[in-house]
């Protein structure tokens, strides 16, 4: 892993490809020489995410990417779906430090294997396949990639999968789609969490859902709440019908 930049996509390269003479020194995005970096650096994560989707495909399963800020309920979202979901699923688990949200799944009967990225602040495509090595895919119909909690970078790196979802609570506020457009762009998925708490924030949630349209008119959306069971069950049953149409 690069120390200054925090990226692994060049792990498994023969030369580091990073010239932090320019970047790091005299880091401006629009330069030749930042742009041709990053572009080689996204070009070997994409094409082990090609990889990584091969792999899933030869085993059936269809392979899903949570993304959100941290505290947005990505991890409890996947343990109430564990009681309700009539499909079998791992969660390969992003976050900085510490294996808490795998041991939360596992304590559910969840099958899940940490990914502790120190200072990356997404998953990459290398990081999956590592993963991959620990789950045998021919147990499941599902494997979610919960994402490192982060509004940005996760969504400028395939990770193989097929499908992104992208969690965003009501605590959180109403202006997180206009601020951060590139993540709800890659969404097939958008989940409004927490929305039990609506009555105790000033959001617009129908000017939110016209928001994400605005940025991708197709994508699909629903209102979440543990507090029913039968906003779980929605979301079991879109990735239920998901992986039928592949």
């Amino acid at each position: 892993m690069c120390s200054e930049c925090g990226c692994s996509i060049t792990e498994d390269a023969s030369e580091h490809p990073h010239h932090h003479e320019h970047i790091h020194d005299n880091p401006q995005l629009n330069d030749k020489k930042t742009i041709d970096v990053i572009t080689k650096i996204l070009d070997k994560n994409d094409h082990e995410a090609g990889h990584n989707r091969a792999h899933f495909n030869e085993h059936g399963v269809l392979c899903l990417n949570l993304m959100s800020s941290p505290g947005s309920g990505k991890t409890t979202l996947l343990e109430y779906l564990s009681d309700v979901a009539d499909f079998k699923f791992n969660v390969i688990e992003g976050d900085l430090e510490t294996n808490k949200d795998a041991d939360r799944l596992k304590s559910k009967g969840i099958k899940a294997w940490q990914i502790q990225t120190g200072s990356a602040c997404h998953l990459d495509a290398f990081m999956v396949h590592k993963a991959l090595h620990h789950l045998n895919l021919d147990d499941i119909d599902v494997c979610f990639v919960e994402n490192v909690g982060n509004l940005v970078c996760p969504a400028s790196y395939d990770v193989g999968a097929h499908l992104n979802i992208v969690l965003v609570s009501i605590p959180e506020g109403e202006d997180k789609i206009a601020k951060y457009p590139v993540m709800f762009r890659q969404a097939d998925l958008i989940l409004f969490t927490k929305t039990d708490l609506l009555p105790y924030f000033k959001y617009d949630m129908l000017e939110e859902k016209k928001n994400a349209r605005k940025l991708k008119p197709n994508v699909d959306i629903l209102e979440v709440n543990i507090n029913d069971i039968e906003s779980i069950k929605k979301v079991a049953n879109w990735i239920k019908f998901k992986r039928e149409m592949r």
